[in-house]
This record gives structure tokens, sequence and C-alpha cells, in this order.
């Protein structure tokens, strides 16, 4: 299999040598066919070089990676953003399944994203994250949009409406106002850190409501949940109190 065509988009001459190291003696999948160290330069060498995956670091010495971005009119490659930023801007990552990693970068981390990058998306896919990315940096927070990812489409959902989560092993379930159910292979886990900011309670280890859905909170049979759908959520003892508490403070 040919091997993927790497460009390293960052400022620091250090982390461009870094990750240079890193793809050479861990990554059997990519190999590093340029540097550049701004939105110029990069912009240059993607033009020159067709790579199949880039690099890119956020802030770069002349601009940032959404300048590159903008001024591109077909993006035919892969993208893994490295940042330093932020929760918020980690968040927009995360909300638009659009592959990051941290700074400082760990080996393991860049490792994995570089396999996961491996496995060929489609551009239409990527194409969506990207815009569904620009709008989250940009909307208000009743305004921000989910990625959510099944076996056979890509959906892009306002999060405002999703009534419930709920879990079943990997895989978790979103109930939306719609009525529409979609099914993605997350753990409820992950939607709970990044929903947690957004009006968003774990009732119960199976279950993630938005609170702005509850229709009811039922004491009896050990306390449940009425939402907006019609359905009963079960809130486990350990959270009865923090959710009356939440109560409260609304």
């Amino acid at each position: 299999m040919a091997k993927l065509r790497t460009l390293i988009i960052d400022d620091e001459a250090p982390v461009r040598n870094l990750i240079n190291g890193i793809i050479q003696h861990y990554c059997e999948q990519a190999e590093v066919i340029a540097t550049a160290d701004g939105v110029n330069s990069g912009l240059a060498a993607i033009k020159k070089h067709k790579p199949d995956l880039v690099l890119l670091d956020i802030k770069l010495n002349d601009g940032t990676a959404f300048d590159l971005l903008k001024q591109l009119e077909d993006i035919k490659f892969a993208i893994i953003f490295i940042t330093a930023y932020e929760k918020f801007a980690v968040n927009a990552f995360r909300f638009s399944a659009v592959d990051y990693i941290m700074k400082p970068i760990h080996i393991d981390e860049l490792i994995n994203a570089i396999r996961k990058a491996s496995e060929k998306t489609e551009q239409q896919v990527l194409s969506q994250k990207l815009k569904n990315f620009f709008d989250n940096m940009n909307n208000k927070p009743e305004d921000k949009k989910i990625v959510l990812k099944t076996s056979e489409s890509i959906f892009i959902v306002k999060v405002a409406d999703i009534i419930r989560c709920e879990a079943d092993h990997n895989y978790t379930t979103f109930f939306l106002t719609n009525g529409k159910k979609v099914l993605v292979s997350k753990t409820l886990k992950d939607y709970d850190e990044m929903l947690c900011d957004y009006f968003f309670f774990r009732t119960h280890q199976s279950h993630l409501i938005n609170i702005n859905h509850i229709v009811s909170f039922e004491k009896n049979d050990g306390g449940f949940l009425r939402m907006a759908d019609g359905s009963s959520v079960p809130v486990s003892k350990r959270k009865r109190e923090e959710l009356l508490e939440l109560f409260n403070q609304i």
C-alpha cells in the first residue's frame, strides 16, 4: 500500500523535527515529503507537493490554519490539526469530529491520529466536518452543531435538538426532536464530556439528557425524568441530589 504523502506545517522548527522523527520511526504508513512554517509557505507546499495528509498547526508565523484553509478551493487531503488552544476551541474540534492533537505532542497520540488518517475518509465527509468546525468557532452556544457518524451516513445535528442520549456498551443512541434516532459507535462518556457545558446532565450510567427537554421529575420508583419525546429516563441514587440541586438553580 502506498504511503501517505505527509506535509508538516508548524511555525516551530523543534516541533516540525519532532513530528518528522516520530513519523520516520513509528509510522510505516506515512512519509514526510515536505515541511513549512506558515500560511504562505504552507500554501506553496500544498500546491507543489499535493499531499495526502497535512499536519497543520493552528497558530502560524503569518496567520492561522484557518487563513490557509480559506484560500483553498478544493481540499483533497486529510488534516490533523495541532493545537494548544483552550477547552472551547478543543470542543469545536470534538463536536466537528475533526482530528486534532494537543501540544505538547505525545508520541502515541500522533501515531493514532496518523493511523486513523490512513483509513481513507471520503472527501465529502471531510468538507462537511470542516464546514461544521468553522461554524462552531463562530456561532453562539445555542447554535452549536455536532457531527454524528454512523456506519452509513454522517449527520450534522444542532445540539439544542438532542433530547437525550442512551448508552449500549460502546455505542450511543441520540434521540432527536424530529423523532429520528442516530446510533454512533462512541461511548456515552465521550459525549458526556463534550456536552456537559451545554445543559446536558448524566442521570445514570446509561443516560445523558438535555435539561431543556425535561417535562417533569417523578420522585416515585426511585426517581425518573419524563422527557419531551415521551420517554422515561431513570435517575440513579447518586445523581438524585445533584439533579435536585440543579433544579433549584434554574
